[in-house]
């Protein structure tokens, strides 16, 4: 039973390191495979005529990005 807790808090251990490791750099996670990318799919939802929720998603996305683009801040100058 010893060696199981031992075993297990190492693997805590090693979990708590890769998670402090990943917010530290502020990377994306990313796949190795290239994901969809590498098959031609150059997004998840590649219909047509997409749902509705992802047409209001999309159309909200525009308006921020309109919002934003002509507006003077800290950031822009």
């Amino acid at each position: 039973m010893m060696m199981f807790l031992i075993t297990l808090g190492f693997f805590f251990v090693v979990a708590g390191a890769m998670a402090i490791g990943y917010i530290v750099q502020k990377k994306t996670l990313a796949g190795s495979c290239g994901g969809l990318a590498s098959v031609g799919i150059e997004k998840a939802c590649d219909c047509d005529n997409p749902c509705e929720k992802r047409q209001e998603r999309e159309r909200k996305e525009a308006k921020l990005k309109a919002d934003t683009a002509n507006r003077i801040d800290v950031e822009n100058i």
